[in-house]
């Protein structure tokens, strides 16, 4: 079968998000960066979150400019998210900027590629770290304002590798199945403080970190053709529609849902 290269681009710019405060990890480049500025043409003030890193940082930086050239709102705090205080620290600089946080966006991910049995410890500990506790610290951060404001979007980000399974990244799948969990049992708690948790699983999408993980493209195109239902390569702009309805009033009766984008890739 041929594989399709692109596809047809969302449109953005109805307001959807107008009023709202989003924060987003991981916004240096890839879906983040895709999730942010679609968030920003739907009227959102956008937090774009880096790893406090030169070249991360440069990336954000530009992210951001696109924004406000563009007329919209945003700015750059760098954290790690394995930091309390960092994240504390993002959370309140945001407060004095745009006011309190209506949607958290958790996608900040470290990936690696080994065979299980050569996983450094280290190696393990960072990956669930970043991956986990990042979500949950930053959560934990953004409840409060979410409090206030009557309510809020929490939106993980998890991976089709979860159903599928990949040999050499043990640590990055068994991470991204935590969220999954922890996106069912946060929505049970908070549901009843019009706090939506929600995650996203993309498939197949060709972003920087999945180029700088060495995957041979010719083969994801190949796969693409093969195992999905829409025959082409996925991008990060695929996914930011799905983004924006789950931080606005249009999915304020989802929660704890898990909604693949990936081309029709897995079935249930």
């Amino acid at each position: 079968m041929e594989c399709l290269v692109t596809g047809v681009k969302p449109t953005f710019g109805n307001g959807r998000l107008d009023g709202k405060v989003a924060f987003i990890t991981g916004a240096s480049w890839g879906i983040g960066a895709a999730v942010a500025k679609a968030y920003a043409l739907e009227g959102a003030s956008v937090v774009v979150s880096s790893y406090p890193e030169q070249q991360m940082e440069q990336r954000a930086d530009e992210v951001v400019k696109s924004i406000t050239d563009n007329g919209g709102r945003a700015i750059r705090i760098s954290a790690d998210v394995t930091s309390r205080e960092q994240i504390d620290r993002v959370v309140s600089e945001t407060r004095d900027t745009f006011g309190d946080i209506d949607v958290l966006v958790a996608n900040a991910a470290y990936a690696n590629r080994l065979p299980w049995h050569q996983i450094p410890i280290e190696q393990w500990d960072r990956t669930l770290e970043v991956n986990v506790r990042g979500a949950f610290l930053c959560a934990q951060a953004c409840y409060e304002g979410m409090l206030r404001k009557g309510g809020g979007s929490i939106i993980a980000v998890t991976s089709v590798t979860v159903n599928l399974g990949m040999a050499g990244m043990l640590d990055y799948v068994t991470s991204k199945a935590g969220l999954i969990g922890f996106t069912r049992a946060l929505a049970r708690e908070v549901g009843k403080e019009g706090i939506r948790v929600n995650a996203v699983m993309p498939g197949a999408i060709r972003t920087e970190q999945e180029v700088a993980l060495g995957f041979d493209e010719n083969e994801l195109i190949e796969l693409s053709a093969e195992r999905q239902c829409i025959p082409r390569r996925g991008f990060a702009e695929d996914l930011s529609g799905t983004f924006v309805y789950l931080a606005s009033n249009d999915s304020s009766f989802v929660s704890g849902q898990v909604i693949n984008v990936d081309g029709g890739w897995i079935h249930y």
